[in-house]
């Protein structure tokens, strides 16, 4: 039996891009599985150009719960040639703010174990997506065996911001879209992205197509998570009506 190991991606901003064109850099809705297994393997100390590191981590079957969407923004950018000291195109950059999502992983327990010691220790810190965009609390959400990765998924409870739940006050079970990858008898419905890593090394980064389907899980309100000490999010008001 497999296992699955869960994340919590949460910070004021994130930026997830699956692709980029030229002095344009936009976000996907959700975390990419590039993105997540690149950060698994900087937090194991897998070097960009250790391909065969990267293999086993790429095989894990992913999938991703959007519990709070946020708010896409764009931020405009400029630079400098470090040698020249000519300005740079100005370049535009799409990032989500005040999103939250649960990742998860699943596969072989001995490798998910490894993974999950290295998130708790990590060689390089984890981002979300992009350098700027730390998370606002650790990424570890546990390590889950005997299981999969739906039924993590419909059992970790809701990680929702304050603020957001208050929005959905009085509902009994909330609704969670859940992107995941598509098993063989649904290819022909899902959806490609290319974001299946095969390679990060800056002189060849390559990526596949990967198929990914649409589905849900109900978390109870009152399944929601107890929120530490300090959460940020906090600090947003509600707006009136």
């Amino acid at each position: 039996m497999t296992s699955v190991l869960s994340l919590r991606l949460a910070g004021p901003l994130q930026s997830w891009g699956a692709s980029a064109r030229f002095t344009r850099r936009t976000t996907e809705s959700a975390p990419t599985k590039s993105a997540v297994i690149g950060m698994l393997a900087a937090a194991a100390g897998i070097e960009r150009g250790d391909d065969a590191g990267l293999k086993p981590l790429a095989a894990l079957r992913f999938a991703v719960r959007i519990d709070q969407p946020g708010t896409r923004v764009r931020d405009f950018q400029t630079a400098h040639h470090s040698a020249s000291g000519k300005s740079m195109p100005l370049s535009e950059r799409f990032y989500l703010a005040d999103a939250v999502f649960v990742a998860a992983v699943e596969g072989d327990p001995t490798l998910l174990g490894r993974l999950h010691a290295a998130l708790r220790n990590p060689v390089y810190p984890p981002f979300l997506g992009r350098r700027s965009c730390p998370p606002a609390q650790p990424v570890d959400l546990g390590l889950h065996d005997h299981t999969s990765l739906m039924e993590v998924l419909d059992e970790v409870p809701w990680q929702a911001s304050a603020w957001y739940r208050r929005q959905h006050r009085g509902r009994t079970d909330i609704e969670l879209t859940v992107l995941r990858e598509a098993r063989d008898s649904e290819a022909e419905f899902a959806d490609t992205f290319r974001d299946q890593p095969i390679s990060y090394a800056a002189e060849h980064r390559r990526h596949a197509l990967r198929a990914v389907v649409s589905d849900s899980v109900r978390i109870t309100g009152s399944s929601a998570r107890q929120l530490p000490l300090h959460d940020p999010f906090d600090a947003l008001k509600e707006e009136s009506a």
